[in-house]
């Protein structure tokens, strides 16, 4: 079933980028200008991906990809890079049911690369190899918090 416009013809489903920004952006380099010396092996790089979406209208909605990544050696952190970059996205013509995935999917999907660059840019300016994070299945991330959410639901509802 599709939306119609004004006129009472189908609206035909669009996604569009109004705007795109760095909400918040750290880059720390605690170690350095030792932290910048050769090193026997590779540090250790933990990489944590997070998405959220609000509403800012009925069809407009701001979406935030947040990326964290923190490379370590032992117990020292060699650097650690944050990011929350954010798109607002215009939504019409979908049915409810397509909206979630859209917003948690497609839209940080569109995101995902200029994230990535922003993150390796960073790594590249603090004296590192670029960090060229992999390609993020954010259908697969979708699922699992779907999942996650599900048990949360019936765990509350049991103790209540």
């Amino acid at each position: 079933m599709s939306e119609t416009n004004g006129n009472g013809t189908a609206q035909s489903p669009s996604l569009n980028i109004l705007a795109q920004y760095v909400k918040d952006f750290s880059f720390e380099n605690p170690g350095a200008p030792r932290s910048l010396q050769a090193r026997d092996k590779a540090p250790s790089i933990n990489i944590n991906v997070n998405v959220n979406a609000n509403p800012l209208s009925e069809t407009e909605f701001d979406v935030i990809l947040t990326l964290s990544a923190v490379a370590t050696e032992g117990d020292k952190t060699i650097f650690n890079a944050e990011l929350a970059y954010g798109g607002v996205f215009r939504v019409s013509g979908f049915p409810q049911e397509h909206m979630l995935p859209l917003l948690f999917i497609e839209c940080p999907r569109l995101l995902f690369p200029f994230a990535r660059q922003i993150v390796a840019d960073a790594t590249r300016n603090g004296g590192f190899p670029p960090l060229m994070i992999d390609p993020i299945d954010f259908a697969q991330m979708f699922t699992q918090r779907m999942a996650e959410e599900k048990v949360r639901s019936q765990v509350s509802a049991n103790t209540n």
